[in-house]
């Protein structure tokens, strides 16, 4: 996906040639003013203004389902619910089975990322997600749903089973906010978030048996988990296997969106108004360069601008039904934290490190020190998400339509 850029030919003067910028080397001139000079030095403004989807972000065919979750009063309506859930890089893991009295969750196995979710945990978080959204927007639409996780031992990609009854509708503020939930990666406030608030994010998990929350708020946790963090993204895009899968969901072009309604996009990816514009006008990074981007992102934004970071803690984090329980838990949190005006954004590079090691049989270096930071024993952590005040909104991903998905 990344384009290749030769250099120009010399100046008929015998100067040299100009330098020819990609996305990240650009970025880095924003704040010198020279984001201007550069779009009207392309030459090519209009070609990719319309190839990278300027005018459009976020609009048309693969956002469709954002706008219309709500329109079908039907199982099937509430299954254009369940796809909106937060999931792994937007691999979008899941296939439905809808009756008038049933919904089954499946997991598709051709979306799975053996090298950057080598055990599949997030997987199954991602399948729990979709789970609670579906068990939300039934609840709305005048079902009574009963959720049984893993319901055929003979079919391990059998992930839940939802029996539905008739029952008065209800909703909720979790419910209203299924539409406006995104991954907010950009900057958030210098602004503390009050205990009172994250009691209420805690609240609406309690009645989930075996999952935990654990809060780092202070300034010391927050710097310990943070090194963390940046150490295992730095791990990361040491991997070649790691890196090049990650690199391979990304949709750099408008194009690649519209193929295929799944994966991180730059849209996504939190960058202020004109960054974003310059980012889409100018040639695609290669993999190296977007690596590096994504570090120097998680160090001088991420981390830098947390207001707290949230770590869901269970009893056995190998267990496919745990793993489905804390997701619909982190969607709850993640949609509470919308409600209240909270930008949220998983930070998985711990846990992708944790079980990369793991699978590869090498000595443990990241399960030891997220243990140590959770200092919960008897406790194992699943996820780890960073919370703030955003300094400005999150755009949507793409999604796939309904008839890729039900089957």
């Amino acid at each position: 996906m990344a384009t290749n850029i030769e250099p120009r030919a010399a100046q008929n003067d015998g100067s040299p040639p100009p330098p020819v910028r990609t996305r990240r080397s650009a970025l880095k001139v924003l704040g010198a003013g020279g984001a201007t000079v550069l779009v009207a030095a392309t030459g090519v403004v209009s070609y990719r203004a319309f190839d990278n989807g300027v005018l459009d972000a976020g609009s048309g065919a693969p956002y469709d389902a954002w706008s219309h979750w709500q329109e079908d009063d039907s199982p099937v309506g509430a299954v254009g619910a369940a796809i909106l859930a937060a999931n792994p890089h937007n691999t979008q893991p899941w296939r439905f089975h809808v009756t008038t009295t049933s919904v089954d969750v499946f997991a598709d196995p051709a979306r799975d990322m053996p090298f950057v979710d080598p055990l599949r945990r997030e997987h199954h978080v991602g399948l729990g997600c979709a789970v609670e959204n579906l068990v939300l927007a039934l609840v709305a639409r005048g079902f009574r749903p009963t959720v049984s996780l893993m319901p055929d031992p003979a079919d391990q990609s059998h992930v839940a089973s939802l029996a539905l009854a008739p029952a008065p509708a209800s909703t909720s503020p979790l419910h209203d906010a299924i539409g406006a939930r995104h991954s907010n990666r950009g900057p958030y406030l210098a602004r503390n978030i009050p205990a009172a608030v994250l009691d209420e994010l805690t609240a609406h998990v309690a009645d989930l048996a075996g999952i935990g929350t654990r809060w780092f708020t202070s300034a010391e946790e927050k710097a310990a988990l943070s090194a963390v963090i940046i150490a295992a993204t730095e791990a990361f895009i040491a991997d070649p296997q790691q890196s090049q899968e990650a690199f391979g969901w990304f949709r750099n072009s408008r194009d690649d969106i519209d193929q295929h309604r799944d994966g991180p996009t730059l849209d996504a990816q939190g960058l202020s108004p004109v960054t974003l514009t310059l980012a889409k006008l100018l040639p695609a990074s290669s993999r190296t360069a977007g690596d590096a981007f994504w570090l120097d992102q998680t160090r001088t934004v991420h981390t830098a601008t947390a207001a707290a970071y949230g770590v869901i803690t269970v009893a056995d984090t190998d267990d496919p039904a745990t793993r489905l329980t804390a997701g619909r838990a982190l969607q709850r949190i993640h949609l509470a934290a919308t409600s209240l005006g909270l930008g949220l954004q998983h930070m998985n590079q711990i846990t992708e490190r944790i079980d990369r090691e793991r699978r590869q049989g090498v000595p443990a270096t990241f399960e030891p020190r997220l243990r140590n930071l959770l200092a919960q024993p008897g406790r194992q952590p699943l996820v780890t998400f960073r919370l703030g005040y955003p300094v400005r909104a999150a755009r949507p991903s793409p999604r796939r339509p309904l008839a890729a998905v039900i089957r």
